[in-house]
């Protein structure tokens, strides 16, 4: 690995690695189906409602992920007009734990730590929840930082605190690569982290902090770490991203 490159890279796990956006929006469209809602939104507009929600939850006293999951639901529920039931909660607990990994996430960090960058993943979730995404992961990691083992979530600088603490690297060895924005890139450089935003959807940035690196996929962190980047089937032409 080269010299310039950090030796740790943490991860937002959900919309980083995972496709948290597609998820929470075919069950909250599902959702809408079966409740026959006559306002029929798309998926990403039920999401974003649904995850403002959740924002403001997490920034009060902290309480295990699967009721903060629960009671975001029940408040866009009313919001909908749905009848409240408690096995909606536990629905959106399973869905999380099934959601996948993107079609780059396995092959880019195979690479990455190929060369000899260490991972980790620092996570606002539970411990059995995440559990059931590292199976799908399928990628060793070096250490996983959860909301459930801090006592608290992310933006909250606590979380990166308690994560730098247990990597035991300077703040600028590490890189902490992030789709969820406000959730980590801001508290991730006032600690002096790297920073990288997982820009999948080419947006404008949502906050005044720049990171560091800016990638449409994994494959940026794969090259920055040394890798050879995406890999063409054979008999392909590699296209430049």
């Amino acid at each position: 690995m080269d010299q310039a490159a950090p030796r740790v890279a943490t991860f937002d796990c959900y919309g980083t690695l995972v496709d948290w956006e597609g998820g929470v929006g075919a069950f909250l469209y599902d959702l809408a189906l079966r409740r026959r809602d006559p306002d029929l939104r798309p998926g990403q507009a039920l999401r974003d409602r649904w995850e403002a929600i959740q924002f403001g939850l997490l920034g009060g006293p902290y309480r295990p992920y699967r009721e903060i999951l629960a009671e975001s639901l029940r408040r866009y529920e009313a919001e909908r007009g749905y009848d409240w039931d408690p096995g909606d909660g536990e629905a959106l607990v399973r869905s999380m734990r099934s959601w996948q990994p993107f079609p780059d996430t396995r092959p880019a960090l195979r690479q990455a730590r190929e060369r000899g960058l260490r991972l980790v993943i620092v996570s606002n979730t539970d411990r059995d929840i995440i559990e059931h995404t590292l199976r799908h992961l399928e990628v060793p990691f070096d250490g996983v930082v959860t909301a459930e083992d801090c006592g608290a979530y992310k933006p909250a600088e606590t979380v990166f605190r308690q994560a730098l603490e247990r990597i035991g690297e300077p703040p600028d060895q590490v890189v902490h690569v992030a789709f969820g924005f406000r959730y980590d890139i801001g508290p991730a450089q006032r600690l002096g982290m790297r920073t990288a935003w997982v820009n999948r959807h080419v947006e404008a940035a949502p906050g005044p902090e720049r990171p560091d690196h800016e990638w449409r996929d994994l494959w940026g962190l794969a090259e920055l770490a040394g890798g050879r980047g995406p890999v063409p089937a054979p008999g392909a032409r590699r296209t430049t991203r």
